[in-house]
């Protein structure tokens, strides 16, 4: 259970950030890799080659580093997200004909490599993502991804039964399942929600009033699945006041994750675990600025890949994000 949007201010600095929402125990780190970083892909064990440095949270599970979130040195931002019983990926039996990049490692590949959408766009026309079981829950985890740039074009990346696709997302809004073309059908069922005052009306001779302002949400969902989340995460973005500046902007972006983040207890899985918000993170794609908050730490913490590169050629991590939380002071 994840949410993810895109927002542009009115300098055009794109915005890009999610809620992480788990229900399995993860530690996640903040890593810089430095450009021309050298890995191995876990399929194979080749080779992969970094063309651009990224900042990102990622996690360490025996050898395998993988990440949820990040942004390059080219403005390009991309995070993967559930997407369960919609994914289906190719296996080791298939025939793969082009590069295979596992799923686990489908982000950082892109992070690496891509410097706009429309890189993105051609290197998908090279690979195969092909499903790979991962420490944390010991199944091929189903995801799909997410990814803008500076321009502030968006997309949608999804392996179903029809294959490997990109989707043009024009509201910069991803959820989980369903897939992005029936979320974007589903917001009509929403039309007449609205940021403007319900008015008097007669029921025969009853005169009947609003009981104050919002009347026009009314309809808005309330609950924390994935269609109730990406419409009220789609309307607050299309509806709030367009921020003028970064800082701004950051603000806008928390406050709107604020309806989709979940409380400890609010979702229990049939693993009797809580599923919650453990992150909330947005990055700014003109500065490659992280801003982040935990869900036992509400203060937000900003890094940059700019303060904390310095021409490393080797993986650094800015650690765990879990930090003790402190109180300002009057």
């Amino acid at each position: 259970m994840c949410t993810a949007i895109t927002l542009q201010s009115k300098k055009m600095e794109n915005f890009f950030g999610r809620t992480m929402d788990f229900s399995y125990d993860i530690e996640p780190e903040l890593y810089v890799v430095p450009k021309n970083f050298v890995w191995n892909n876990t399929l194979n064990m080749s080779k992969i080659c970094d063309y651009y440095s990224f900042i990102g949270i990622g996690q360490e599970a025996g050898e395998m580093l993988g990440f949820f979130d990040g942004v390059n040195e080219k403005g390009f931002a991309a995070a993967a997200l559930y997407f369960a019983g919609y994914a289906k990926y190719k296996t080791h039996k298939d025939s793969i004909t082009r590069e295979a990049v596992s799923s686990l490692d489908f982000l950082h590949y892109i992070l690496g490599r891509c410097e706009s959408v429309k890189d993105l766009k051609e290197i998908l026309m090279e690979i195969d993502i092909v499903g790979l079981e991962d420490p944390v829950t010991q199944t091929v985890a189903p995801l799909h991804w997410i990814a803008t740039d500076k321009s502030g074009e968006c997309v949608v990346i999804e392996q179903t039964e029809r294959g490997l696709t990109l989707y043009k997302n024009s509201i910069g809004v991803m959820a989980n399942s369903p897939d992005l073309q029936w979320h974007m059908t589903n917001l009509r069922n929403y039309m007449n929600v609205s940021p403007t005052q319900t008015s008097d009306a007669c029921w025969g001779n009853i005169h009947l009033r609003p009981f104050g302002q919002a009347g026009g949400t009314m309809q808005l969902p309330g609950g924390y699945t994935s269609p109730e989340r990406f419409v009220r995460t789609a309307y607050q973005k299309t509806h709030i006041k367009a921020p003028s500046d970064s800082l701004e902007s950051i603000n806008t972006c928390f406050h709107i994750m604020e309806s989709v983040s979940i409380p400890k207890g609010i979702v229990i899985t049939n693993r009797d675990t809580y599923d919650y918000t453990k992150y909330t993170a947005f990055v700014n794609t003109n500065t490659c600025e992280y801003f982040f908050k935990t869900y036992d730490n509400p203060n937000i913490t900003r890094a940059s890949l700019w303060d904390n590169y310095k021409e490393s050629t080797h993986l650094i991590s800015l650690g765990k994000l879990r930090r003790p939380i402190k109180f300002g002071e009057i």
